[in-house]
C-alpha cells in the first residue's frame, strides 16, 4: 500500500506542510511501525513528495492510522485528505516502480530520485520497520529501474531543476554574463545550479551555509567565495541571482526584511529561485517589485515545456515498468499462500500416516520392501493432491479469489489459520 502526496496532486504550500525532515523520519517510522493495521514501513520524503510505502494487514486500519499521525503532528485536516493517494497491490507496485523508474518525477529520467529511495529504505532498515516483503519490493524497484535506464533512453535527455533556473533567470535579465550568483546552502543542487548558470556566463560566485565549513568546500569546487551565514543580509544586495536550498524548517528571508533590501538597489532586478521544501523565501516576496521570486512549481512549468524529446523514452519505460509489477504481484501472491501449502502438506501426511498405521495393524504385519513399498505410495499421494492445490492457489490472478480458496483448503482440511503469514508479516 502507498500513502501519500506528491507535485501532481498538490502544490508546494501544502508539500511543504506534510514535509517530513530528515530528523524526525526516524520517530514517524517507529511510531507506525506499531500503529494499527501496519506491518512495515517506508517513509519517503524529498521536495517533490512524501510517501508512506506500506506492507498493511488492513489497509483501511493502515490508512487510519497514517491520518492519525499526520492529523496529529501536522494538522492534516479531513478535507486535505483528497491532496493524498492511497494506492493498493499492483496500483502500489506500479506507483513504486515508477517512481524508482524518474516516471513520477517532476524532471523525467532525473536520477537523484534512485539514492533518495535507498536512503529513505536504510532508515526504515536501522530501526527495523521494514523486512521480508518491503525489502523484497525494495530490492525488485531498483532492478526495475536499472532495468528503464539500460534499455531505453529516458535519463539521456533530461532537463533538470537546475537547468530550469537557469532559464527562469535568462528571461530576466537577457545574457547572465558576468551576473553574481548567490547560493543559501551547500547541497547538490545548489552546485548543479551555480554549474548551469556559471556555463551560461555568470561570474561571481558566493557561497552560504548554516556550517561555514560546507560553504567553502563548495566554493573551492567552484572556484568562488564562501561568507558567513550572518552575511546573508548583505551577500543579498551584492547578488544578481540567489538560489536558494537550505534545510531550514522555516522561511529566512520574509517580505519585511526584502522591501527595504530591494529600496537599496534601484534599477537592479533581483531573482531569487527557491528550491527548498520546506521553502526558504516567504511567498509575499513575490509581490516586491524589483525582486522576481520562482519557487519549485514554476522550475516545473518551465521542465513541463520542455518535456517533449523524453515522452517517447518515458512511453517505453512505462511498458517495461507495467510488465515488471504485474509480474512481481504475481509472485507476491504466490508467496502469500505458502504457509497454507505447507500447512496441507503436513496435514495430509499426518493424515496418511495415520491411515498406513491402520492398514499395518488390520492387515499386517508385512516385509520391510512392503512396507517400504505402501510408504512411497501414500507419499506420492500426498504430493499429486498437494501440488495440485498449490497451482491452482498460486496460479489465481486476484487476491480475493486467493484468499478465498486459501481459506476453504483450511476449513476442509482442519488447518490452523496461518494469518500471521497470510497478513505479510516477518516470517
Amino acid at each position: 500500500m502507498v500513502i501519500g502526496l506528491n507535485h501532481r496532486t498538490a502544490p508546494v504550500a501544502v508539500r511543504e506542510r506534510f514535509w517530513i525532515s530528515e530528523s524526525r523520519r526516524y520517530e514517524v517510522l517507529a511510531q507506525l511501525a506499531h500503529a494499527e493495521g501496519i506491518e512495515e514501513v517506508i517513509v519517503l520524503a524529498t521536495c517533490n513528495r512524501t510517501e508512506f510505502l506500506l506492507w498493511a494487514n488492513h489497509a483501511e486500519l493502515a490508512a487510519n492510522s497514517v491520518f492519525r499521525l499526520l492529523s496529529a503532528a501536522y494538522g492534516l485536516r479531513l478535507c486535505e485528505w483528497i491532496h493524498f493517494y492511497r494506492l493498493l497491490d499492483e496500483a502500489a507496485l506500479l506507483h513504486i516502480f515508477r517512481v524508482a523508474s524518474s516516471l513520477d518525477s517532476m524532471v523525467l529520467g532525473e536520477p537523484q530520485i534512485v539514492s533518495q529511495l535507498k536512503t529513505a529504505w536504510e532508515q526504515a532498515r536501522k530501526i527495523g520497520s521494514t523486512a521480508r516483503f518491503l525489502d523484497t519490493v525494495m530490492q525488485k524497484a531498483l532492478t526495475v529501474s536499472k532495468r528503464v535506464r539500460t534499455e531505453t533512453a529516458i535519463g539521456q535527455s533530461a532537463v533538470s531543476l537546475p537547468s530550469a533556473a537557469v532559464e527562469l533567470a535568462r528571461e530576466i535579465f537577457g545574457s547572465l554574463e558576468n551576473r553574481k550568483v548567490l547560493l543559501v546552502g551547500a547541497g547538490k543542487m545548489s552546485e548543479l545550479s551555480a554549474r548551469g548558470l556559471m556555463n551560461a556566463g555568470a561570474g561571481d560566485v558566493r557561497v552560504i551555509n548554516r556550517t561555514y565549513e560546507h560553504a567553502a568546500e563548495l566554493a573551492a569546487k567552484l572556484g568562488g567565495k564562501a561568507a558567513p551565514f550572518d552575511d546573508f543580509r548583505q551577500q543579498l544586495l551584492q547578488a544578481d541571482i540567489v538560489i536558494s536550498s537550505t534545510s531550514c524548517p522555516h522561511t529566512i528571508l520574509g517580505r519585511a526584511e526584502a522591501q527595504p533590501l530591494a529600496a537599496q538597489r534601484p534599477g537592479r532586478p533581483l531573482v531569487i529561485v527557491d528550491i527548498a521544501l520546506p521553502r526558504d523565501i516567504d511567498a509575499g516576496v513575490r509581490e516586491i517589485e524589483g525582486i522576481s521570486l520562482f519557487d519549485i512549481d514554476d522550475l516545473e512549468k518551465i521542465v513541463e515545456q520542455n518535456a517533449g524529446e523524453r515522452k517517447a523514452a518515458a512511453a517505453e519505460a512505462e511498458v517495461i515498468v507495467r510488465a515488471e509489477a504485474q509480474g512481481f504481484r504475481r509472485k507476491l501472491l504466490a508467496e502469500r499462500v505458502v504457509p497454507t501449502i505447507i500447512a496441507l502438506r503436513n496435514r495430509l501426511d499426518e493424515i496418511c500416516r495415520q491411515e498406513l498405521d491402520s492398514f499395518r495393524q488390520e492387515y499386517g504385519p508385512f516385509s520391510s520392501d512392503k512396507d517400504e513399498l505402501l510408504a512411497v505410495v501414500m507419499s506420492r499421494m500426498t504430493q499429486r493432491i498437494a501440488g495440485s492445490l498449490a497451482r491452482e492457489l498460486k496460479e489465481l490472478p486476484e487476491k480475493a479469489e486467493q484468499e478465498q480458496l486459501a481459506h476453504a483448503v483450511q476449513r476442509l482440511f482442519h488447518l490452523e489459520t496461518p494469518s500471521t503469514a497470510l497478513a505479510g508479516t516477518r516470517i
